[in-house]
């Protein structure tokens, strides 16, 4: 049917391809913006007439003083450690929940994933006050650990595991327990080397969700030393006068740039997660 109506089925790719790229474009322009601001003096960022690149070069200075004005390293550091140890710690968790909930028979199995199913409709910002409650009463506010401990368990990163666990044939899990592997060893040694695709996947997710969240820091921490990225950049801010702005622009592109080359190193991988996971 479909070969006798070429002419419907090239329009229907060229309507595919137009929506695509309408859609790539609104959702690239408010990086091409952040770029084109960084490169622009304070002057030229509030004129009428908006254009691309800038009359005159300031990219230069304003990247200078993003780097020099606030200690930028020092933050992007501290995003490298506390995005990597929450990730660390919710495979940690994660994986061996998840092995349970694919994997194992257990009353009250399809209970404990409902309440999963239920933990991915609470948005984190409702958990802020019993967290900061909690950390409070330890001792642990304005510290790495409280801007770790909270994101230690991800009812997300459960689920989506769970979804790739259960594409794993189950033929695989009785061979290694016919071999006399313990369910750990049958974790470490078969699941999670097969899972590579999907711990990219929630590895990207969880990265850039930590990496640019600023509620939780703006909340949890108040010394500059251990501020985490999203919150350093506010020390460029100027409400009155606004002669950062270009500053700014460019500290937030230091800041997006790690996440964008991350992401197309393992853009492969992470697609094989997710569709390996939606079709479960």
């Amino acid at each position: 049917m479909i070969a006798r109506f070429p002419g419907r089925r090239f329009a229907g790719r060229v309507a595919r391809h137009a929506i695509l790229i309408l859609t790539a474009a609104f959702a690239l322009l408010p990086f091409v913006w952040m770029v084109s601001l960084s490169l622009k003096p304070p002057e030229e960022i509030f004129q009428a007439d908006f254009h691309l690149w800038p009359t005159a070069f300031h990219g230069v200075e304003n990247y200078r003083v993003a780097l020099t004005a606030a200690p930028m390293f020092r933050f992007l550091l501290n995003g490298l450690l506390v995005c990597t140890a929450i990730f660390a710690l919710q495979l940690l968790v994660c994986i061996p929940c998840a092995y349970a909930l694919a994997k194992l028979r257990f009353r009250g199995r399809d209970t404990l994933f409902s309440a999963v199913l239920v933990g991915l409709l609470l948005p984190p910002q409702a958990l802020a006050i019993p967290h900061f409650v909690m950390l409070n009463v330890f001792g642990l506010l304005d510290t790495y650990a409280a801007l770790i401990l909270p994101w230690a368990i991800s009812t997300f990163g459960i689920f989506l595991l769970r979804q790739f666990f259960r594409s794993i044939p189950d033929e695989i899990i009785r061979a290694a327990r016919l071999d006399g592997l313990g369910e750990f060893e049958i974790i470490w040694r078969i699941m999670i080397p097969m899972t590579a695709p999907a711990l990219t996947a929630f590895g990207i997710f969880s990265v850039v969700a930590h990496w640019n969240d600023l509620f939780w820091p703006l909340i949890a921490v108040r010394r500059e030393e251990i501020s985490t990225p999203a919150l350093g950049i506010l020390l460029f801010r100027d409400d009155e006068a606004g002669q950062f702005f270009g500053p700014l622009m460019a500290g937030a592109v230091i800041i997006v740039a790690p996440l964008l080359v991350a992401f197309l190193i393992a853009q492969r991988r992470f697609i094989d997660g997710l569709a390996v996971t939606t079709m479960r």
